[in-house]
């Protein structure tokens, strides 16, 4: 001020400027700080080799520890098969025929009846449901009385099958037998009865297809793998025999119960000639399995000492080691064995039956999936299908109409019309992997108010008809499971049917491994929507869409909500969140 000049900062850090208010030379004050600057390093050389070197022994370690792993449990599953118990065989117990109401055959036959008649043709449509109400006591009758019938066969069948079994008849022990072991690592088949006991014969894998390193620690502690020496590596296969061999035993025991001894011949292919051979064999009785303590994965060497005329290949020398060498045994002394391994040298094409691919079935036995391809014994007929075979001149069949179906996204809601009340089909089309279509009937807090509300393959049919499965089976590449629903026949303590899907429980996959996976709902009009749930590959259930009860302006309606959300665990949870503990 005292200069008789005024400054007037800009406000912007480093730069300011400063003018004279009051002279008339005119003077401009311009000041810079240098700011710092970061300066680019580059790595040398040698920092690169060095962070070359680092991650690739990180990455070897990784394979190292992965190839560990690996494996500990290959030995753990070859050499703990025999620790596994196996339930004992029991009468087939059949379940009850499904139990039908009028609800629902009236619902069937209003269905069947009004396929072509207008909503506003009222005179028809009256008639309509009086040819239907007087139709479907008929229907339900007829439907009931097929259906116990069908149980009272089944049952006399079970029956006789039970009764062959404990009789120790051949056949019917030998098909008992073979599907039992159809899951069993080692294939094994049985042969024959001869008075109560049974023959099997067991392909064990071969010693050259056994790993070659093990895990090991170094003078320093460290994990390594070291390679297996010949000796070590012919007492983990030896292990793996004997494991597979006891567990043969007592499932054998478990399926058939009449069996007291069973004689068992054990196959491979042997290393010198690559040819097949024997290499161990020997009778064994139920008491000693039974009354065996199987523990450890050593427990498994004792099959050596507790059978009757027991021969192994391997044998301890003098000094109390292992034979390093694999020799077929003689089979002079046990009649039969040779002309045995003389069918099973042949291709499976030309051999017996009953060796047929049994060498080239070693690695991979899979359960047969009994839910797909067999017909349901409870399957109910139709309407239309009970209709014309009661007709002394039938007319043709009621040509369905075309499809419209419209596609939904995962949240979209709407009300369904009037003819889904009718007869709602579900159709379930996937790829890939196998799953199950699953219903759950609940109240409106989304429990089911008992086990008879879960439909599901061994309980397809529920509510009287008014939820059913229908089976599931291959359409070219896709599989196709198929339900029906029928909305008016619903009791009114079912407010929600949720439609879901499980993985196949034994896979272990997720929703990742389906492919094309795609859920249809159609109404008996050929009206139509169709949800495709999302591949998800950290879920083994999934709640696809849910059916709901609602009210609109007064009046009842049903709604359709597409979903597609899971549960981690697979069927336990979903099954749990609707209130079913399955065991």
């Amino acid at each position: 001020m005292g200069s008789g000049g005024a400054r007037i900062s800009s406000g912007l850090g480093p730069f300011y400027a400063s003018s004279s208010l009051s002279g008339s030379s005119r003077r401009t004050t311009t000041s810079t700080r240098r700011s710092a600057q970061s300066r680019t390093v580059v790595p040398s050389a040698a920092q690169l080799e060095r962070a070359r070197r680092q991650a690739e022994k990180a990455q070897q370690e990784a394979e190292r520890d992965a190839a560990i792993a690996q494996l500990r449990e290959l030995r753990r599953q070859t050499t703990t098969v025999h620790l596994q118990s196996f339930p004992s065989a029991h009468a087939p117990v059949i379940p009850d025929a499904p139990q039908l109401g009028l609800p629902w055959a009236v619902a069937e036959a209003q269905a069947f009846h009004l396929q072509g008649v207008g909503w506003l043709a009222r005179a028809e449509r009256a008639g309509a449901k009086q040819r239907a109400e007087a139709d479907a006591r008929a229907y339900l009758a007829a439907e009931t009385t097929r259906l116990n019938s069908v149980r009272e066969q089944l049952t006399d069948e079970a029956g006789h099958w039970w009764q062959a079994l404990l009789a120790l008849d051949e056949d019917t022990v030998c098909e008992a037998v073979n599907a039992a072991f159809s899951d069993n690592p080692a294939a094994g088949c049985a042969l024959g009865v001869e008075g109560s006991v049974l023959s099997v014969l067991m392909r064990h894998q071969d010693l050259d297809s056994m790993p070659t390193q093990t895990p090991g620690i170094t003078s320093s502690g460290r994990p390594m793998l070291k390679n297996l020496t010949k000796r070590d590596r012919l007492l983990w296969w030896l292990t793996a025999m004997g494991s597979n061999v006891v567990a043969t035993l007592k499932e054998g025991f478990a399926t058939a119960p009449g069996i007291t001894a069973i004689d068992l011949a054990v196959l491979t292919r042997l290393p010198d000639t690559q040819r097949l051979g024997f290499v161990a064999y020997g009778r064994w009785t139920r008491q000693v399995i039974e009354t065996a303590s199987w523990r450890e994965p050593e427990d498994a060497l004792r099959f050596l000492d507790i059978g009757q005329d027991v021969a192994c290949s391997v044998t301890t020398t003098s000094s109390g080691n292992l034979s390093s060498t694999l020799k077929p045994l003689d089979t002079a002394r046990i009649p039969g064995l040779q002309e045995l391994l003389d069918h099973a040298q042949e291709e499976p094409e030309s051999g017996d039956p009953s060796l047929a691919g049994l060498d080239s079935t070693l690695s991979g036995n899979t359960q047969p999936d009994n839910r797909a391809g067999h017909p349901d014994p409870y399957r109910i007929r139709p309407f239309a299908e009970w209709k014309h075979s009661h007709l002394a001149e039938p007319p043709p069949m009621p040509q369905q109409p075309p499809a419209t179906t419209s596609p939904l996204v995962a949240g979209e809601t709407l009300v369904l019309p009037d003819e889904a009340w009718q007869g709602l089909s579900i159709v379930f089309t996937f790829g890939g992997a196998d799953a199950d279509l699953t219903l759950f009937l609940t109240g409106s807090d989304g429990t089911v108010a008992g086990d008879e509300d879960f439909v599901f393959y061994n309980q397809p049919s529920t509510a009287n008809g008014a939820a059913r499965l229908l089976g599931k089976q291959q359409e070219g590449l896709h599989t196709v499971e198929r339900a029906v629903i029928h909305l008016s026949a619903m009791p009114e303590r079912v407010q929600r049917v949720a439609v879901a899907i499980n993985m196949d429980v034994d896979t272990g996959l997720t929703c990742g491994s389906l492919t094309a996976a795609a859920l249809t709902m159609e109404c008996v009009n050929g009206t139509g929507w169709t949800f495709s749930p999302p591949a998800d590959p950290d879920i083994r259930a999934m709640l696809i869409a849910e059916l709901y009860r609602h009210n609109a302006n007064g009046a009842p309606v049903w709604k359709l909500r597409a979903i597609g959300q899971g549960w981690a665990d697979g069927l336990d949870g979903l099954a749990r969140a609707h209130g079913v503990n399955v065991e």
